[in-house]
């Protein structure tokens, strides 16, 4: 039992960390690094970098889902409050995900294909501002997970 909690936690955390981690580094990192690119490159690459980057997501999402399903039941019968946040805001930030693969993005990919680059500009934008809630949301979970166990009960 202790060995399959050690694996769900760190495939778990590590999947996370993926999420997460390249969530920021699209925001604060690239995303000022490329806003003085043309806007026909600048939505081509995005809709690029975005494709390689959701392809990861996707495999995280079952993966963070199950493993912490798993952890939880494996709590039973009390599990903690903050695990509780953890996956209301989880369940939240992978719809809002979903939302973003499957409307903007393939918006914006069909827009760069076409070569609109207005159209795929405009989902860039809506993109960045969705990315900006799900990075604040999995900021704010990785906070309870690791502050939550000594500040909420």
């Amino acid at each position: 039992m202790l060995a399959s909690m050690g694996v769900a936690l760190g495939l778990h955390v590590l999947f996370a960390m993926f999420w997460v981690g390249g969530m920021f580094f699209a925001y604060q990192c690239l995303r000022p690094a490329v806003a003085e690119m043309p806007p026909g490159d600048r939505t081509a690459l995005w809709a690029r970098v975005l494709g390689n980057f959701f392809r990861w997501v996707l495999i995280a999402l079952p993966v963070i889902l199950a493993s912490g399903l798993w952890m939880m039941m494996n709590e039973l019968p009390v599990v903690p409050v903050r695990v509780h946040i953890m996956l209301g805001i989880g369940v939240v930030m992978m719809l809002l995900f979903l939302h973003v693969y499957f409307a903007p993005f393939r918006r914006l990919q069909r827009a760069v294909a076409a070569g609109d680059t207005a159209l795929a500009a405009a989902q860039v934008g809506t993109i960045r501002k969705l990315v900006a809630v799900n990075l604040s949301l999995g900021i704010t979970v990785v906070l309870i997970a690791t502050a939550g166990r000594y500040l909420l009960n």
